[in-house]
């Protein structure tokens, strides 16, 4: 793996303490997520910490890797990459962290020192992640992402009782006291993820935002777009459970459900003057495909990833709107409507969240009482109900929006 500006090494490898145990949440193959017992991870480089930890959540991309949809999984692989805990342990190199210490972990791996890093882009760290693969695919390779595919490094993840965090200087974000789990963990992915949306968006004063897909990113980039000023915000999603969960919790949002009207329709009819949303976001991804077409296409591997949600935000932005995709996705699509998209004078923005540029900031709001991202979170089981949360998640029962796993160790620090 190349190195960047003296970027200090990482060793995507953990030592290990064969001596103690710890149950984690491994990856089998298509919807099969086992908890099993596996090492303890040890601090391996200089700038390490171990963290015990206190809550681990499922995020909707992890949802991706339990359908198969993402290539580059291993058997065994340990899952999870929104989490935080307690310091553990703590390498030499260390600024600023001491055991005992609360802290986030971001789910991208950041160096810290290389030109991607210095310019604030860290999901494109140059030194966490030598996929070649990736490579390949992309033209560059992303940084390194916890719990994800050896696309973007294989590192181990955080649904787990430990893990390392690499690199801590850059990937940790110490919690102030008082503050319970519940408020701050989701800065280690998807409140800065909802925000990011808005960023990419550029959502302003008197803004009209719609966002396709309900699910705890979609709900927590509309309270966003509320904080930034939006003067309308519009949620489109097909399961009525969540777009009911929207209008309770989140003042002034509006909603579509597109199982019973089409959006581009729907939006025509809330727009009387014949304009459209300022804004659209994708909050949705990869693996949701409508039409039998798609269907078939990403069956046969004639594509990765379907056009068509891509495609309704370009058919439902109003000319010389902004387009905003944090929805993941992977490889390739077919018929995607350039011509609509250059013809409409659009612009579109779209990546992974670098979690480092945003979360002093929402850590602040959060103190503030300005965002209090714990209302999306509806269910907390312990890790060893994994395979149950991540089924009950997938197949959206029992009213479930977001998952928050609970360690023996997460019973004190809520």
């Amino acid at each position: 793996m190349p190195s960047y500006d003296k970027a200090p090494a990482a060793t995507i490898r953990s030592k290990k303490d064969e001596s103690r145990q710890m149950k984690a949440a491994h990856w089998y193959g298509k919807e099969d997520v086992r908890v099993q017992g596996t090492a303890v991870p040890k601090v391996t480089d200089p700038q390490d910490v171990v963290l015990r930890i206190t809550s681990t959540c499922i995020c909707g991309s992890d949802l991706h890797l339990y359908e198969g949809a993402m290539p580059g999984m291993k058997k065994g692989d340990i899952l999870g990459h929104e989490f935080m805990g307690i310091v553990e342990e703590a390498g030499p190199d260390v600024q600023g962290l001491k055991k005992g210490d609360r802290v986030v972990a971001s789910f991208d791996i950041a160096c810290g020192s290389c030109f991607y890093c210095k310019h604030k882009l860290y999901t494109g760290c140059d030194s966490t992640n030598p996929s070649e693969v990736e490579e390949g695919m992309y033209g560059h390779h992303t940084g390194g992402f916890f719990g994800y595919t050896h696309l973007t490094g294989g590192w181990d993840g955080g649904q787990a009782e430990y893990a390392r965090v690499p690199l801590a200087n850059t990937n940790c974000l110490k919690v102030p006291p008082g503050l319970p789990d519940d408020k701050v963990v989701l800065l280690s992915d998807i409140l800065p993820t909802a925000w990011h949306a808005c960023e990419l968006g550029e959502v302003g004063e008197g803004d009209r935002v719609a966002i396709w897909g309900a699910g705890p990113v979609g709900l927590l980039a509309a309270k966003c777009a509320f904080v930034r000023g939006a003067s309308r915000v519009i949620l489109v999603d097909q399961e009525e459970y969540r777009l009911e969960f929207a209008k309770k919790h989140i003042q002034g949002v509006e909603t579509i459900n597109f199982a019973k009207k089409k959006p581009q329709q729907a939006l025509r009819e809330m727009f009387p003057d014949g304009t459209a949303p300022d804004v659209c976001i994708e909050a949705v991804g990869m693996h949701y495909t409508q039409s039998w077409l798609h269907w078939f296409e990403t069956a046969l591997k004639l594509e990765t990833d379907p056009s068509e949600i891509v495609n309704e935000l370009i058919y439902c932005t109003r000319k010389g709107g902004r387009i905003s995709v944090i929805g993941a996705y992977a490889g390739y699509c077919n018929h995607f409507n350039i011509g609509a998209f250059m013809e409409k004078g659009l612009t579109m923005k779209a990546g992974q969240c670098p979690v480092q540029r945003y979360w002093h900031k929402l850590l602040d709001m959060i103190q503030e009482g300005k965002l209090d991202p714990s209302f999306v979170i509806t269910h907390r089981p312990p890790l060893a109900q994994a395979a149950e949360a991540y089924k009950m998640f997938n197949n959206k029962e029992k009213g479930c929006i977001k998952v928050v796993m609970k360690t023996g160790a997460g019973t004190a620090a809520q």
